[in-house]
C-alpha cells in the first residue's frame, strides 16, 4: 500500500540522518473512507487526494514548529497492506479521511519520492501556517489563506535528490 508521510524540511533531513522515517507514523492512504468521500474509482485521483490530505497534515507541522522552512513535505512510500490501519471509529471523522497508522518501522530506504512544495509557495504556506488555528474555529477569511496553500501543487523528486532538498539554504 501506498501511503503518504508528511514531515518538515527538518523532519526530512533528520529521517535521512538516520535513515529512518519513525514507528508507529500517522500517513494518509487510499482507504475505504477516503473512496467513499471522493466518490472515485480512479486509483491515480484517489492516491492524489490521499497526497493532498498528507499535504495538509504537513501544513499542521508547519504550524507546530514555527522555526522550520515554510515547505510542505509529504514523503510516499509503499508499506505492507497490513502494516497501515486507519482507525474504525474515526472512518467518518472529516478531518480522518485516508489517515492510517503504520506499524513497524518504515526506512527512508523504501520512499517512493518526496513532495515538496517550490520557493514560490513559501509566503502562501507560511500565511496558511499563522491562520490555521483560526481557521479551525471557523473564521471563513482565515480558511480562505488557508486554502491558498492548497493552490500550489507540491513538486515531485526523486529520492536520490533529498541531499538537495534538505541542504536548502535558510
Amino acid at each position: 500500500m501506498r501511503v503518504y508521510v508528511p514531515l518538515t524540511l527538518p523532519g526530512l533531513a533528520e529521517a535521512y540522518k538516520t535513515g529512518d522515517l519513525g514507528t508507529g507514523l500517522v500517513a494518509y492512504a487510499v482507504t475505504p473512507a477516503l473512496r467513499e468521500w471522493y466518490l472515485s474509482d480512479d486509483i491515480e485521483e484517489l492516491e492524489y487526494a490521499a497526497l493532498n490530505r498528507a499535504a495538509m497534515a504537513a501544513l499542521r507541522l508547519l504550524a507546530a514548529d514555527p522555526g522550520a522552512r515554510r515547505r510542505r513535505v509529504v514523503v510516499a512510500v509503499d508499506v505492507p497492506d497490513e502494516a497501515a490501519v486507519a482507525d474504525p471509529d474515526r472512518g467518518l471523522d472529516p478531518s480522518a479521511l485516508g489517515e492510517v497508522r503504520v506499524s513497524g518501522g518504515v526506512r527512508l530506504a523504501k520512499a517512493a519520492a518526496v513532495h515538496v512544495d517550490a520557493d514560490d509557495a513559501e509566503a502562501d504556506v507560511a500565511a496558511a501556517a499563522a491562520a490555521l488555528e483560526a481557521a479551525d474555529g471557523g473564521d471563513d477569511d482565515a480558511q480562505f489563506v488557508v486554502d491558498g496553500a492548497e493552490d500550489h501543487e507540491l513538486l515531485w523528486f526523486a529520492t536520490q535528490e533529498i541531499p538537495n532538498l534538505v541542504d536548502l539554504p535558510d
